[in-house]
């Protein structure tokens, strides 16, 4: 019996800035592929026919000038929609390439897109789940796939596309043995607290450890070596609380404003979707939006 063509759509988008609601692409590339094979591809420069912020021709390198003859928008979304089919869209953290693409679909199509995507930065943290970036350049080195020009369109789709049907394959391995759990959920909850409450003992014990290590060394212990090499040793060092308005000004003449605060974008999130400023100041908050994710976690909910 033939094999089944499985037919997907790699993809990367770049980008003048960061809202799809108001931002424009610069550039696209895809890759179309046939049982995780490379079968075609198509890119293109895009001329957003507006501004390209800084911030983002540091990420990507594309300036005015080298999208200035390149077709827009307008021109360049049939060609696109064309390529991409209706097959699924596989993108690393997909959101934010399949947002731009639908925004630019309805503007110049009248339509939205209804292809399925892949978030392979989805299944990139179900898979490695211990790592600690699960970028794109994380899971290329991840399955040894050079990543030659990042964050360019075409660059970083073909590594990901290279990555895919590996990250693919042991995914669904992943997902197959999960679906066979399914009719012990309730088993495996009860499991799940077991484990949760053995770890949190555990992390009590090596607090009591730690506390037993501090004593020994404030009354006068020597650092301890252990039979694998490793040394335990002591060290004390002050930290100090800070008014941040008396320190702002120092702060950005050196250049260091940004490394010293760490925003609340949880807190920034929710002003911005309030009622308690103005639309001017929800715009320009708005505007210096950096980055688009999408997170999904499970939540227990504790008795009273």
């Amino acid at each position: 019996m033939p094999r089944k063509k499985v037919i997907e759509i790699v993809l990367d988008t770049e980008t003048t800035g960061l809202d799809y609601t108001r931002e424009r692409m610069v550039e696209f590339a895809a890759v179309r592929l046939e049982n995780g094979k490379i079968k075609d591809e198509f890119q293109t420069l895009i001329n957003p026919n507006q501004h390209i912020r800084k911030s983002s021709i540091a990420i990507h390198g594309i300036t005015q000038e080298m999208v200035q003859d390149a077709p827009s928008e307008e021109e360049v979304m049939p060609k696109i929609i064309e390529f991409i089919g209706d097959y699924p869209i596989v993108a690393h953290n997909a959101i934010f390439d399949y947002m731009f693409l639908n925004e630019a679909s309805l503007r110049f199509c009248g339509k939205s897109l209804e292809n399925s995507r892949i978030d392979t930065q989805q299944m990139f943290k179900e898979v490695y789940p211990e790592l600690e970036s699960h970028g794109l350049e994380a899971l290329t080195q991840k399955f040894n796939i050079d990543l030659i020009n990042h964050h360019r369109a075409m660059a970083d789709t073909m590594g990901l596309a290279l990555a895919y049907p590996k990250l693919k394959k042991l995914y669904f391995q992943k997902y197959d043995w999960e679906v066979k759990q399914l009719d012990n959920v309730e088993y495996l909850f009860e499991r799940f607290l077991r484990i949760q409450q053995t770890v949190n003992t555990l992390q009590s014990e090596l607090q009591d450890l730690k506390s037993v290590f501090k004593l020994y060394f404030e009354q006068g212990g020597t650092p301890i070596t252990s039979q694998s090499g490793e040394t335990l040793t002591y060290n004390s060092k002050q930290t100090f609380g800070y008014d941040l308005s008396e320190i702002k000004d120092v702060l950005n003449e050196l250049g260091a404003f940004e490394k010293a605060v760490k925003l609340n974008t949880g807190f920034i999130d929710r002003l911005v979707c309030g009622h308690g400023i103005d639309e001017e100041k929800k715009d320009i908050i708005k505007n210096a939006r950096q980055e688009l994710t999408e997170t999904r976690n499970i939540q227990i909910i504790r008795n009273k």
